[in-house]
């Protein structure tokens, strides 16, 4: 696979129409916002996935860690199709509509494997997949990143700890609101823009998984990783409606079902990071913390009825919660 072409090869590639007889080639850019996590594997499998599978008809350019801007730019540039495909976190889809954050509420999910089950689903994958399609965003894979916990500048222990923090979340109620009933002060921000205002104090912390920020070099400016596991992080890719009406029908199909191949496939490499991450997080001077179990209840019972409470205040996201809640009981507690 190619990680990047020229911007003439680029051009040529895009413009070209193919001579009779011949097949013709497509560009996918593939973007996303991390490095060396579960997202950033998923999406060059995807494109390997591509390459192979279209006989080399599709050609794809692979730019992790914000490489082709803020993630909310990404999904800009892949709704207008000037790149073909963002993976990231459902959430930062709240914009193009408020069901994309159902996935984060917190205390929805039992474990990583019951999680993995539900996202592969297809009862409930298939119509989630699709909130996007008017929009110009067609769902091709869930996927999981795994447990979502608190990345501090200093230790926490209990609940109480948590009033005043300024900590990172994404722009979506559900991310939002259990902060606030913490007693924290939720800061909707891009990634990029996170360890920057980490390392100048303008953040306390934020809310996400190890396997995002060990990679990215959290350790020399947080410490402290509390491993609530509230809730979890998963991942979607989407690919440009635009681009996708405009390939032939036969990879039309291989865009879609190899989307859900990748996904199915990546667990057990999810797993292997996030033992990975957490060895490697102490090693780098890390610090993992467990809340203790009172502590631990606590903090459930005051995030667990926000999901209900944001669902009655959101009509639109109730029959999609419906189908969620659902899929969890299918996939066992």
């Amino acid at each position: 696979m190619k990680n990047k072409w020229p911007l003439a090869a680029c051009a040529m590639a895009m413009l070209c129409v193919a001579a009779p007889g011949q097949a013709q080639n497509f560009v996918a850019k593939l973007g996303t916002a991390t490095l060396n996590d579960a997202q950033h594997t998923w999406v060059k499998n995807y494109g390997a996935a591509l390459e192979r599978d279209s006989g080399g008809r599709i050609k794809a350019e692979v730019y992790p860690a914000s490489q082709l801007g803020t993630i909310p730019r990404m999904i800009e540039q892949t709704q207008f199709g000037s790149i073909q495909l963002w993976a990231g976190p459902p959430e930062f889809l709240y914009g193009v509509d408020p069901r994309f954050e159902l996935l984060t509420a917190p205390g929805l999910f039992k474990d990583i494997v019951q999680t993995n089950k539900v996202l592969q689903d297809p009862l409930f994958a298939e119509p989630f997949e699709a909130i996007g399609e008017k929009k110009g965003l067609v769902g091709v894979g869930l996927f999981l990143t795994g447990p979502e916990a608190f990345l501090l500048r200093r230790p926490l222990h209990k609940i109480e700890d948590f009033a005043g923090l300024k900590i990172r979340v994404l722009a979506s109620p559900m991310q939002v609101e259990p902060l606030r009933a913490l007693g924290a002060s939720p800061v909707p921000m891009s990634l990029g823009e996170v360890l920057p205002a980490l390392q100048q104090g303008a953040l306390d912390g934020v809310m996400g998984g190890l396997p995002v920020f060990e990679p990215l070099g959290y350790a020399d400016a947080v410490k402290y990783f509390i491993d609530t596991q509230h809730a979890m992080i998963t991942g979607i890719g989407v690919v440009s409606r635009k681009w996708l009406q405009s390939l032939p029908p036969d990879l039309q199909k291989i865009v879609i079902e190899d989307g859900h191949r990748v996904s199915a496939e990546l667990f057990s490499t999810t797993v292997q990071k996030l033992d990975a991450s957490t060895g490697n997080w102490k090693k780098s001077g890390g610090e993992i913390i467990l809340l203790e179990p009172k502590e631990k209840e606590r903090l459930m019972a005051l995030m667990a009825p926000i999901t209900e409470k944001i669902v009655e205040a959101h009509p639109v996201e109730k029959p999609m919660y419906e189908l969620l809640k659902a899929a969890i009981a299918r996939a066992g507690q």
